[in-house]
């Protein structure tokens, strides 16, 4: 049989370490999925819906660092991909996503599936290209494979499905792809500056984020020289947090007391590669030293004063030898000591609560985060998983965690977990999942079972979209169209051929979760929790105590008092925390 352009794309991806290509298979990729059968090396991983593949390729490529595959057939096999693309882009993780397409010569005819894919996945792409003739493979793919992993994104290549099953002209074997990785960092005049802002300045904070990776013992010499409070962005808590005696948690929304406070009294701030959106979280009238390989992405959110493009590790190491080394540590202690008051206020509200009452799902993740393995791997859904994944969970590391926290789509943790499991069989994967999440993609527990991937679901069942409650309670909004009439998820994951457990007490929690943690295979423990739990961010605003006065008065005139009643006596032990 010769050789056809679909043989040399696999042949291409295989040599640069792909091992598995994410996706539902469809006649316009017939000719791609065939390939694959012929190798054999590059296994098709089969999901439920292509959301999930996209989402699938993200985690896998979220954990390695390295290429993640995924393909949908054209029309809405390829659109249903979109919304993975986005995160992924978004995460900066390297993706190829392959996308079929109509006949070529049916295109801008309204033939059936016709979608116009260059135009659809332009804005979540750093690369996006047609084929239009088999000549143009695979070049193209090798043109994708390098701009995903030198730009850290998604690139897509849209190809008409009988270019699959041209011919292949004769050619070199294909060359490795791989990501290369250059020393970047600013020039002198620039690293003068900061070093003259630092030396001035008296009460340094650190703001870090997921730029930091590979960089970790560059932060933490940065941070003793300067005796400054590191405080971690979302992304960045899993290669800041380990083994860090200046980090002071998080702020933002969901961050801590202890984050808000560093960042409020500092008289100079460092951004260390993060791109935090959140403005009101960020000081206003001080210098600001801003770190990024991205040199487009500096002052987005605050104005800066000395702008440094470079590597975060490159950066400081240049760094470093310019800055006098600090003495007086008021600052530090003080935002060290306000963040051990915070985190002892927080583990005081991980408290199992009355038996048979809804556990408290600060209890529940402080339960997960102390029965996991040490090299666990966590995905958490948008919403109040990922406050507690924040809150609760410990980065040793070895542990990882990943989530849409750029992005914010609903249902990620399931799919991300697949991908991150297909990629490392040998380690636990954990996804904390709503149950608003979970059932948006609840065909994927099938894919757990199919593909043989023991990932540990584990749902924080309230019976409503509980974040999109507290962001009503905000705004002085009643609640309104956020409960969820659910089945037993539990049950629904026995009939998927899945461990099912659940739970609904105290008293049960730490067996069921060892017991599904210990089980040779994927399992889902669905957990009854409290669905009135507030999650105050680490600053109240006169806008938010206006809002939630407004929330409960017009709540009560709607004949609601009850709800008040059980948000009360949910969250009376927030008093005794203090």
């Amino acid at each position: 049989m010769a050789t056809t352009v679909a043989d040399v794309m696999v042949a291409t991806l295989k040599a640069s370490g792909v091992r598995r290509v994410y996706g539902i298979p469809g006649d316009s990729l017939n000719g791609f999925t065939d390939a694959l059968r012929r190798d054999g090396a590059i296994s098709w991983q089969l999901v439920r819906h292509e959301e999930a593949a996209g989402f699938a390729a993200a985690g896998e490529a979220a954990l390695t660092g390295e290429l993640a595959v995924c393909a949908g057939s054209c029309g809405p096999g390829n659109l249903h991909l979109i919304n993975g693309l986005y995160d992924a882009n978004r995460s900066r993780v390297p993706v190829v996503a392959i996308a079929a397409h109509i006949p070529r010569e049916e295109i801008g005819g309204s033939y059936f599936q016709e979608t116009h894919p260059e135009l659809l996945f332009r804005e979540c792409s750093v690369y996006c290209e047609l084929a239009s003739i088999p000549a143009q493979l695979p070049r193209l793919l090798e043109l994708a494979m390098r701009a995903a992993l030198q730009h850290r994104g998604v690139a897509v290549i849209i190809v008409p499905g009988e270019i699959f099953l041209g011919e292949a002209s004769g050619g070199a074997t294909p060359a490795p792809v791989r990501a290369v990785w250059p020393v970047v960092r600013p020039d002198e005049p620039a690293l003068a500056d900061a070093a003259r802002v630092l030396d001035a300045a008296s009460r340094v904070t650190i703001l870090a984020g997921a730029g930091c990776a590979g960089a970790h013992d560059q932060l933490v010499g940065l941070a003793a020289a300067l005796r400054a409070p590191v405080v971690h962005a979302m992304r960045g808590k899993d290669v800041v947090e380990p083994d860090n005696p200046y980090d002071v948690g998080m702020t933002g929304l969901i961050g801590f007391s202890s984050g808000y406070r560093a960042m409020e009294h500092c008289d100079a701030l460092v951004m260390l590669g993060t791109d935090f959106p959140y403005r009101p979280f960020l000081p206003e009238g001080v210098p600001v030293i801003q770190v990024d390989v991205r040199g487009e992405q500096i002052g987005r959110r605050v104005p800066v004063q000395v702008p440094l493009v470079g590597t975060v590790r490159d950066t400081i190491d240049a760094l470093l030898p310019l800055i006098a080394v600090k003495t007086d540590s008021t600052h530090l202690d003080r935002m060290t000591a306000h963040y051990r008051r915070a985190r002892t206020r927080l583990d005081r509200l991980a408290r199992p609560g009355r038996d048979g009452a809804p556990l408290h799902p600060q209890y529940i993740a402080a339960t997960i985060d102390r029965l996991a393995a040490a090299d666990a791997v966590f995905t958490a859904d948008v919403g109040t998983p990922s406050i507690w994944a924040a809150r609760y969970l410990h980065m040793n590391g070895a542990r990882r965690l990943i989530g849409s926290f750029n992005h914010g789509s609903m249902a990620n943790a399931l799919p991300q977990a697949i991908g991150a499991q297909a990629a490392a069989p040998g380690r636990q994967v954990i996804a904390l999942s709503g149950d608003g999440g979970l059932a948006m993609l609840l065909g994927e527990l099938i894919t757990l079972r199919q593909q043989r991937l023991p990932v540990k679901v584990v749902v924080f069942t309230n019976g409503a979209l509980s974040f999109v409650e507290l962001e009503m309670k905000a705004g002085g909004i009643v609640t309104y169209g956020t409960e969820l009439d659910n089945p037993d998820f539990a049950g629904i994951a026995r009939a998927a051929g899945l461990f099912g457990a659940r739970v609904e007490s105290a008293s049960e929690l730490e067996e069921t979760l060892a017991a599904a943690f210990a089980h040779d295979g994927p399992a889902l423990v669905d957990v009854h929790t409290a669905r009135h739990e507030l999650a105050l961010p680490p600053k109240l605003t006169y806008g938010q105590m206006k809002g939630f006065t407004l929330y409960a008065t017009r709540t009560i005139v709607s004949g609601g008092g009850d709800e008040l009643v059980e948000l009360a006596r949910t969250n009376l032990r927030d008093l005794d925390a203090e």
